[in-house]
């Protein structure tokens, strides 16, 4: 519901009503709706770490790979029926306190993105893999809004413009005399 209406659209109320729970059983496991929102931001921060390490079991040393198979999954999922664009920044805009719980689940989950390209981009051999590793988040980024507004169409296009892109930086921040990535 937090995703598909927006985090302040739902009412506490309206999540005890659809899971069927009374109120004293919901705030015992949730004291507020922020932790509520906490715990489902948690949730798919964790989903798509998962996510991120099934492809890397399939491409182990293969970063070039896991990068690849990011950026087609990235494109499918941003073009799918009710895709509305990434929920951690969805729920950055509506969370507007850079101190908010909310905000630090974001924050950590961003950290985790540029980490986890960083890794991948310096078994690449890239002179400056976090500066890299920044760019590619900024892409997925824009990547996560062609895909919301262009729709289930436009999801080839989306990964192969992502692929396009993100081969681009890496080229970028390849020293002399690097050999490209296969």
């Amino acid at each position: 519901m937090f995703y598909a209406d927006g985090i302040r659209a739902v009412s506490a109320d309206r999540v005890i009503a659809e899971a069927g729970v009374s109120k004293v059983t919901f705030y015992r496991h949730f004291p507020t709706k922020d932790a509520l929102v906490v715990a489902w931001l948690s949730a798919v921060a964790a989903a798509e770490r998962a996510a991120v390490d099934a492809v890397r079991a399939v491409h182990p040393d293969d970063a070039g790979a896991v990068l690849r198979g990011y950026a087609e999954g990235l494109g499918a999922e941003s073009c799918r029926p009710g895709f509305r664009g990434c929920p951690f920044i969805n729920a950055a805009a509506e969370y507007a306190d850079p101190d908010h719980p909310v905000r630090a689940v974001v924050a950590e989950h961003r950290r985790w993105m540029v980490g986890t390209a960083a890794d991948l981009l310096a078994d690449l051999g890239l002179l400056d893999p976090v500066g890299a590793a920044e760019e590619l988040v900024v892409l997925r980024d824009g990547a996560m809004v062609a895909g919301y507004v262009g729709g289930a169409e436009r999801a080839a296009a989306v990964a192969a413009t992502l692929r396009h892109a993100g081969a681009a930086v890496v080229a970028a921040h390849r020293g002399p005399g690097t050999a490209p990535a296969a």
